[in-house]
């Protein structure tokens, strides 16, 4: 390579990420035979505490708010007294929008048969406390199953599948001026990808906020960030859809039952109290629901470290480990940290181990994934990322915007064309690539 074509050329060092070639027994043989018993008492009683705690959490809301008031409290300004209202029920919202959102992961145990040994009390309970959150249960239960048999297949998965440099209609693959495996590019390339991704910090940030506000409602009507080759107009509402089989129709007919009838419960709530209550007490909580769904999961399955397979490399167990255990709100703090695993039951913490067996329940997944971890490491394999929270869905956002056309093991690539891993081959090579991969 020529001084010229060396200054014209960007070159990043790239983390080899190993792609295993362990066995779905490698994996389960590593976990205690006692963490796949499941309990439907004891699993009721996560939610009896779930419901306590929201509860709670409501009392003193409402005990609280009948003190901000000048009998009560003086203020300087009479302004500061709706603010700290505000603050008060804003404060509500949060904290029940997470215990919320555990009783959202309950029922998307209830979705894997791992709440108890009955096939009825899991779907019976499934259905009633997903149909509570605005989530049609069977509809999602059944794609979130294919979801878990082809984790990280570009052609099979069923959310959060990366769209590829056509898709986006990128100009297409050089290789004369990348490396394909996204090591190096020259500086005319990355610049023409550049103007056609780049997002500004502001822009990153509405493209975040957007992401976690509305992602979820748009996954469900419309199959956002979805599986690419569905037909337009794919939802989880039409029992016909291509991503339902026909014997399945019944199961999502009764998912859209559940539906109505929480559409219905809120529309009453709000003419007989009226919509800012209903708003306050309900709706906000259900918007961080939704929000912490889209944040968790997002970023399990969501990294520049994190592999995305085409058929001839894909294996279940690559695909189950094609995620990422992270500490909901780690990021704040040990006591945050504590909070967020505590409040929605270690769905972020432990969600790698639930990829390799979806059927654990959460109280027994935090010693199962203890035991997992001590095997992947002998592999070399460590799949803990940065503590889940803003910070870290802005950081993934900017770095993960494609996918190549070519190849068989893909990482996301960002809006410079550059990967920030490459994959590393039991023998030591990128094997799909011809490209050497250093062993160490």
């Amino acid at each position: 390579m020529t001084a010229a074509s060396q200054k014209a050329t960007t070159v990043i060092e790239q983390k080899p990420v190993v792609i295993p070639d362990l066995t779905i027994k490698d994996l389960l043989g590593a976990i205690p035979a006692h963490c796949f018993k499941r309990s439907a008492f004891r699993s009721s009683l996560y939610i009896a505490w779930d419901l306590i705690v929201i509860g709670g959490i409501y009392k003193a809301a409402t005990f609280l708010d009948a003190f901000i008031s000048p009998e009560f409290v003086s203020l300087p300004s009479p302004y500061l007294y709706s603010l700290a209202r505000v603050g008060l029920w804003s404060l509500y919202g949060f904290s029940t929008g997470l215990f919320a959102t555990g009783l959202w992961v309950i029922a998307h145990e209830c979705g894997h048969q791992a709440f108890s040994e009955s096939k009825f009390i899991n779907n019976s309970v499934g259905w009633v406390l997903h149909s509570a959150l605005g989530v049609p249960y069977h509809s999602w239960r059944i794609t979130h199953a294919k979801h878990h048999a082809s984790t990280a297949h570009m052609t099979q998965d069923q959310v959060f599948v990366p769209k590829t440099r056509s898709q986006l209609g990128l100009p297409a693959f050089n290789p004369t001026k990348e490396d394909i495996l996204g090591g190096s590019i020259s500086n005319e390339v990355m610049k023409e990808l550049w103007d056609a991704l780049g997002d500004s910090p502001i822009g990153a940030t509405l493209g975040c906020a957007s992401y976690l506000l509305g992602g979820w409602p748009a996954y469900l009507i419309r199959n956002a960030s979805g599986q690419k080759r569905y037909p337009s107009g794919s939802n989880h509402f039409n029992p016909s859809a291509i991503m339902f089989a026909p014997h399945q129709f019944e199961a999502v007919v009764l998912s859209d039952i559940g539906i109505v009838l929480w559409l219905a419960a809120v529309i009453g709530s709000i003419y007989v109290h009226g919509f800012a209550t209903v708003f306050r007490l309900y709706i906000v909580p259900y918007f961080w629901v939704n929000h912490w769904l889209v944040l968790i999961t997002f970023l399990q399955h969501t990294d520049p470290l994190l592999p995305h397979y085409r058929p001839p490399e894909f294996t279940f167990p690559r695909g189950a480990l094609a995620t990422l255990d992270r500490n909901l709100l780690g990021g704040c703090g040990s006591i945050m940290g504590w909070f967020g695993a505590h409040a929605t039951h270690g769905i972020s913490e432990t969600h790698v181990l639930h990829h390799v067996s979806s059927k654990i329940p959460h109280y027994n997944a935090w010693e199962a994934t203890d035991a997992l971890r001590k095997r992947l490491q002998q592999s070399g394999i460590k799949l803990q990322g940065a503590p889940g929270g803003w910070q870290e869905v802005y950081r993934v956002f900017r770095q993960c915007k494609f996918v190549e056309d070519e190849g068989n093991v893909l990482f996301y690539k960002n809006a410079q064309g550059l990967a920030a891993s490459r994959p590393l081959f039991p023998d030591g090579n990128a094997s799909d690539s011809g490209v050497e991969v250093d062993k160490n």
